[in-house]
């Protein structure tokens, strides 16, 4: 019997991860920073936007970075982007210690984190219309086709992540599985709130504001072949 409390939102009704939580090893210095990093950088979750302008003690504009992992491309961006916020959202503690003890030893004020789950973040903390820009580089592609359904480029996210990106915005993504960008471009042509940019700026080549990861050098050295995909935020 039904308890007659199921949700209609699909990111809700169905609720599988595009996770799968594999914490390993998290060193002393890590597990240090968060006693120590985290009321400077981390927030903590609640079920209410958080206010962006009283966080970072000013308005700038808002990149927000999913799935950062061990957070080298977040914090050079924030060390070397100063005029803008940058969000990062991470499941993995080990990733989440590594990032805060690189921002405190470069002393960089423009960066905070939530260790919890994306679309949690997105539906609660984070208000419509918020961000400039979204960033998902290189999420896990869950390359067999059982597991495709787990993948977090799906109809239901980016739906959701039209809501919270400004007219005008960017949603960059990047992945060095072939399939899984011909997935991304066949979710986003469906999605009108969203326009491809087109040749070099668009699908071939590397951006200069997205930096090389020892991640991503890994994979190139592996003979996987990066795309990055730049959509434009356009009014429904």
């Amino acid at each position: 019997m039904k308890s007659g409390c199921e949700s209609s939102d699909p990111l809700r009704r169905r609720a599988i991860r595009s996770f799968v939580l594999r914490e390993g090893r998290i060193t002393p210095a890590q597990q240090r920073a968060f006693a120590q990093h985290w009321r400077c950088f981390g927030i903590d979750f609640a079920d209410s936007p958080v206010d962006l302008d009283a966080l970072f003690g000013r308005t700038a504009p808002r990149v927000l970075e999913i799935g950062f992992g061990n957070g080298e491309a977040l914090a050079w961006a924030g060390q070397n982007d100063p005029g803008r916020d940058y969000l990062g959202i991470e499941v993995h503690r080990p990733g989440v210690g590594r990032l805060m003890n690189a921002l405190a030893a470069h002393d960089v004020g423009n960066v905070r984190i939530w260790n919890h789950d994306a679309v949690e973040v997105l539906q609660h903390a984070l208000a419509p219309g918020t961000l400039d820009e979204v960033r998902i580089w290189f999420p896990d592609p869950w390359p067999k086709k059982r597991h495709h359904k787990r993948r977090l480029v799906q109809p239901a996210f980016v739906d959701l992540l039209t809501t919270r990106v400004k007219p005008d915005g960017l949603l960059h993504l990047a992945t060095d599985w072939p399939e899984y960008a011909v997935h991304m471009q066949e979710v986003l042509a469906g999605q009108p709130g969203w326009r491809l940019r087109e040749g070099a700026s668009g699908e071939s080549g590397r951006p200069a504001w997205r930096i090389e990861t020892r991640f991503e050098r890994r994979g190139i050295d592996l003979g996987h072949p990066v795309t990055d995909l730049l959509y434009d935020r356009v009014p429904t």
